[in-house]
C-alpha cells in the first residue's frame, strides 16, 4: 500500500514536467538493406550525441526551430546525412536504411557486445537459432552444443549445466520468468519449448556466476527477448515434423505493434522409428502473441500471452531389444496391451508497463499469471520373454529368440492429475548516474497447486509375484510357496494441496571505471528471497535467504584484445512444489533453500585469423553445495527425497572458440570437462546423476563457393556417459553404472531460392521476400544412444538384466520456410 502511495503520486507529478522539454525529439530504428537492426551506429548532431542499442533503437533530442544537421556513421555501413528543422516539443520518427560500403557476404560480429563479455554472457544470433532446427526445433538445440551444457535426449528440450539438473535453470522471456510442465516423464511427453524461435531477437545465456538480478537457481540463465516488429511481414517454416506460421505488423504511427506465431508438432515420425512398434498420436500446438502499444515516448505497456495444448496419446504393441555380447547374444522380447493418454494445457499471460522518466532513469511494473492443467492416465502390460538369440550366420532365424529363459509381466497403472496457477507481481528499476548503473526490483509470487498421484506397478516373473525390495527381494519361489500378502512392486498414493507465497528482492551497483590505463567493470549486489508453504494437512513453515553476488572484469590496455573476469556469490535454490514432494508423494514444508558457492574465472581473447574475426573464451569454475536435496532422474523425470541431508561439490573447465571459419558465417568447436560427487548422509562421495566428465560439441556452417545460396550445417555432439539407468527404487550406493557415451550428429542442407539479396519482379517467386527448401538428416551415423534401462529378473538365477531403451534411430526430414 505504502509502495502505491508513494509511485502513483510521483508518476503524474513527474510526467507532466517531463514532457515540458524545449527541445524536439528525433527517434527512430535504424536498419540495414536485409531489414535488420544494426547495433552501435554512431549518430552526431554538433555537440550532441548518441548510438543505436541492440535494437537498432535510438532517441536524440536535438534543438528546435533550426536546421540541425544529423550524421550516422557505422564501421561496415555508409554514412546517412540528413538536415532537420523540427518545432518546439515535436517528436519525430526517422527510420533511415543504412547500406554496406562493399558487396559482400554480411560479415558476423564475433567480438560481442562489451557489457555481455564483462558479464560472462554468452550472446547467440538468432538467425542461427532460426536456421540450426534440430530434431527439437529450438534455442536449447543450440545450448547443448556449448561447453558445460548436457542434453542427452534429443526428444527433450531439457538440459543440465556445470553438474545442476533440470529445475536449477532460469529461463526468462522480456523480463518475465517461465515455467515447464511438472508431470512429464520422457522427452517424447515434452512437445513445444516455450520459446518461439520466430519471435526471438536476442538470446543469452550464463553458465555461472550470474549477477543478483537474476533469480534463485544455482545453474544457469536463459535470457530471451522477444522482437518489436518494424514492418509488416509473415513467415512461414513447414516440415514433416510440423510447422509454424508468424505474422507481425505495426501501426502507420508506430504506436501499436505485435507478433503472433502458431506452432504445431508431430513427433511421430522420430518415435515411430524407435525400437517399439506403437499407435503414437501426438498433438502438440501453441499460440503465442507479443504486443506493444506507446502511449508516449516515456510510457510503452507490452502484452505476452501463451496457451499450449500437448495431448499425447501412445499405444505400444511390440518390442524387441537384442542385448549381451558376441558370445551371448540376449534378446528381450515385449508384447505389449493396454494405453497412455496424457494432456497439458497451460496458458501464460503477462503484462508489462515500461517508464522511461528519463534518459537516465527507467521504472517497470510486471504482472504475470501462469496456469497449467495435466493429466497422466495410463494402464499399460508388458508380457516379455528374454532368450538367448540365434546367432548362426545364414540361419533362416537368425537374431530370433531360441530360447527363453525367463517369461514374465509388468503391469503399470497410474491416474495423476495436476492444477497449477502461479501469479506473480514486480516493480523494476534502472537509474545510471554517470559511470553507475544501479537496478532494483520487489517481486510477489503466490503459487497455488492441487496434485494428486495415483501410481502401482506390478511385476510378474514366471507367474510369480515379485514383491517390492523393502519386503522380500528375492523370495524362493517357485521353489517354496511365499504365504505373505500379494502387495504392487510399487505403490504410490497422495493428494497435495499446496500453497506457496514468496516475496523477493533484489539491489545491485555497476560500475565502469578504469586503473591506471585498464578498463574495469565492478558488479556487487544482494538478493533476499522468503517463502512460507502451508496447505491441506500441511504444518506452515516460512524461511528467509540472503544471496550476495559480485563481478569483477579487467580489459588489459594491451596490443591482444584480451579480457579477464570473475565471478562469485552464495547461490540459494528455494523449493519449489516438485522439490518439496517426496518420492511417496508426501510434501515435506521443512525442505530448506539448496546452496552453492560460485566462483568462476573467465578469460575472452579476440583475434584475427586468416583476416577474419575470431573468439576464445576460457571459464574455470567450481562450487561447493550444502543442504543438498538428493534426487534420481529416469529420462526426464526427477524424483526428489524432500530431504537436505547430502553435500555437493562440481568443478571443470570449459572452452569455445568462435568465428569465420567460412567466410560470412559462424561456427564453434566446444570443449568441456566437468566432475561432481555427493555425499548423502556421510556415507562418502559418489558421482551425482549429472556428472558428464567430457563433452565435445561443434557448430559448423557452410556453403559452397561457387553457389553460395547451397548452404549446409552441422550439429554434432558427444558426451560422455553420466550415471544412471539404474532401477527407481535402487541405493544410488549400489548402482553407479555409467549409461553409454552419448554421440549424435545432425546434418541439413538447404537451397535459398528468394532472399535480400535474390528478388525477382516476376514469375512466382516475385511473392516472397525470402524461399528456401531443405533436407535434415537427424542422427545421422544411426548411433544408438539409451537414455534408461528397463529392468528384468531371470526367475530361476534371480539375476536382473538392465536392457537399454534406445534413443531415435537416423531420420530424414524435409523443410520448406517462405517469408512474404
Amino acid at each position: 500500500m505504502k509502495f502505491k502511495q508513494l509511485f502513483l503520486p510521483f508518476f503524474f507529478i513527474v510526467l507532466p514536467i517531463l514532457s515540458l522539454a524545449q527541445n524536439a525529439t528525433l527517434r527512430g530504428i535504424i536498419l540495414d538493406d536485409m531489414n535488420q537492426p544494426i547495433e552501435g551506429v554512431n549518430i552526431k548532431a554538433n555537440a550532441l550525441g548518441t548510438t543505436t542499442n541492440e535494437n537498432g533503437f535510438y532517441i536524440l533530442k536535438i534543438p528546435a526551430n533550426q536546421d540541425i544537421t544529423v550524421r550516422f556513421s557505422h564501421v561496415n555501413h555508409k554514412n546517412v546525412t540528413v538536415t532537420f528543422n523540427l518545432k518546439n516539443g515535436e517528436e519525430f520518427e526517422f527510420n533511415p536504411v543504412m547500406n554496406l560500403e562493399v558487396e559482400q557476404i554480411a560479415t558476423v560480429i564475433v567480438r560481442g557486445n562489451q557489457r555481455k563479455r564483462v558479464e560472462g554472457i554468452t550472446t547467440i544470433d538468432p538467425e542461427i537459432v532460426r536456421t540450426i532446427k534440430g530434431a527439437q526445433p529450438g534455442v536449447e538445440n543450440l545450448l547443448k552444443t556449448l561447453p558445460g551444457v548436457n542434453i542427452t535426449n534429443e526428444l527433450s528440450t531439457q538440459y543440465s549445466v556445470r553438474g545442476g539438473n533440470f529445475d536449477e535453470n532460469l529461463v526468462y522471456v522480456n523480463d518475465i520468468e517461465v515455467y515447464r510442465p511438472f508431470l512429464v516423464r520422457s522427452g517424447q511427453q515434452e512437445g513445444l519449448s516455450f520459446v518461439n524461435t520466430d519471435l526471438v531477437r536476442n538470446v543469452e545465456f550464463s553458465a555461472g556466476g550470474f549477477q543478483a538480478k537474476y533469480g534463485d537457481k544455482l545453474s544457469s540463465v536463459l535470457d530471451i527477448t522477444y522482437r518489436n516488429p518494424i514492418q509488416f511481414g509473415i513467415s512461414t517454416d513447414l516440415s514433416l515434423l510440423g510447422g509454424s506460421l508468424t505474422a507481425e505488423a505495426i501501426s502507420k504511427d508506430s504506436k501499436l505493434s505485435g507478433i503472433v506465431g502458431l506452432r504445431y508438432r508431430d513427433n511421430s515420425l522420430l518415435v515411430k522409428a524407435k525400437q517399439t512398434e506403437t499407435n503414437y498420436d501426438p498433438k502438440f500446438a501453441d499460440a503465442q502473441a507479443y504486443l506493444t502499444y506507446k502511449f508516449t515516448d516515456k510510457f510503452h505497456l507490452s502484452f505476452l500471452g501463451n496457451a499450449s495444448i500437448n495431448k499425447y496419446n501412445y499405444e505400444p504393441e511390440t518390442r524387441q531389444t537384442n542385448f549381451g555380447t558376441l558370445d551371448n547374444p540376449l534378446a528381450l522380447l515385449v508384447f505389449y496391451d493396454g494405453q497412455e493418454k496424457d494432456q497439458y494445457q497451460t496458458y501464460f499471460g503477462a503484462f508489462k508497463g515500461s517508464f522511461f522518466a528519463s534518459e537516465d532513469l527507467t521504472l517497470k511494473l510486471i504482472a504475470s499469471a501462469y496456469h497449467t492443467t495435466e493429466e497422466e492416465y495410463f494402464d499399460i502390460l508388458a508380457q516379455y520373454r528374454l532368450g538367448e538369440v540365434n546367432s548362426n550366420i545364414g540361419d533362416e532365424d537368425l537374431g530370433e529368440v531360441e530360447f527363453s529363459e525367463g517369461i514374465g509381466a509388468q503391469l503399470n497403472h497410474a491416474r495423476n492429475d495436476l492444477d497449477a496457477l502461479i501469479t506473480n507481481v514486480e516493480h523494476k528499476g534502472y537509474y545510471d548516474v554517470d559511470d553507475h548503473n544501479f537496478e532494483w526490483s520487489v517481486k510477489y509470487t503466490h503459487e497455488d497447486i492441487r496434485d494428486r498421484i495415483v501410481e502401482w506397478e506390478v511385476i510378474d516373473s514366471a507367474g510369480f509375484s515379485i514383491n517390492p525390495p523393502n519386503i522380500d527381494a528375492f523370495n524362493e519361489q517357485p521353489y517354496s510357496p511365499y504365504v505373505g500378502p500379494l502387495v504392487p512392486f510399487q505403490n504410490i498414493r497422495a493428494t497435495n494441496n499446496t500453497k506457496i507465497d514468496r516475496i523477493q528482492a533484489y539491489g545491485q551497483w555497476s560500475q565502469r571505471s578504469t586503473l591506471g590505463e585498464h578498463d574495469v567493470f565492478y558488479n556487487a549486489g544482494v538478493r533476499v528471497h522468503n517463502w512460507t508453504v502451508n496447505g491441506d494437512s500441511i504444518a506452515s513453515s516460512s524461511q528467509t535467504v540472503f544471496s550476495p553476488r559480485a563481478q569483477f572484469a579487467i580489459k588489459p590496455n594491451w596490443e591482444s584484445d584480451m579480457l579477464f573476469r570473475l565471478g562469485t556469490g552464495l547461490y540459494y535454490q528455494p523449493p519449489f512444489y516438485r522439490e518439496l514432494r517426496d518420492s511417496s508423494g508426501v510434501v515435506n514444508p521443512n525442505t530448506k533453500a539448496q546452496k552453492s558457492f560460485h566462483i568462476v574465472l573467465g578469460n575472452e581473447y579476440s583475434f584475427d585469423m586468416w583476416e577474419r574475426p575470431f573468439k576464445l573464451v576460457t571459464e574455470a569454475y567450481y562450487k561447493k553445495l550444502t543442504d543438498v536435496n538428493p534426487y534420481t532422474v529416469e529420462n526426464v523425470r526427477i524424483r526428489y527425497r524432500a530431504k537436505n541431508n547430502a553435500e555437493a561439490y562440481a568443478y571443470g573447465i570449459d572452452f569455445r572458440l568462435n568465428g569465420e571459419f567460412v567466410p560470412g558465417t559462424e561456427s564453434w568447436f566446444s570443449f568441456g570437462y566437468l566432475k561432481t560427487e555427493e555425499n548423502i548422509d556421510d556415507r562418502g562421495y559418489i558421482s551425482r546423476p549429472t556428472d558428464q566428465r567430457l563433452k565435445f560439441g561443434i557448430l559448423f556452417q557452410d556453403y559452397v563457393p561457387n553457389i553460395p545460396d547451397l548452404k549446409m550445417y552441422l550439429n554434432l555432439v558427444y558426451n560422455t556417459g553420466v550415471p544412471g539407468g539404474s532401477p527407481s527404487y535402487a541405493d544410488p550406493y549400489d548402482f553407479q553404472n555409467r549409461l553409454p557415451d552419448y554421440k549424435r550428429a545432425d546434418l541439413g542442407i538447404s537451397y535459398v531460392l528468394v532472399d535480400a539479396k535474390k528478388t525477382y519482379d516476376s514469375g512466382w517467386k516475385r511473392h516472397f521476400k525470402a524461399f528456401d527448401v531443405g533436407i535434415e538428416i537427424f542422427n545421422m551415423f544411426d548411433v544408438q544412444n539409451s537414455i534408461t534401462n528397463t529392468w528384468v529378473r531371470d526367475v530361476y538365477s534371480k539375476r536382473q538384466y538392465a536392457i537399454p531403451n534406445y534413443l531415435t534411430p537416423r531420420v530424414f526430414n524435409v523443410r520448406l520456410g517462405m517469408q512474404f
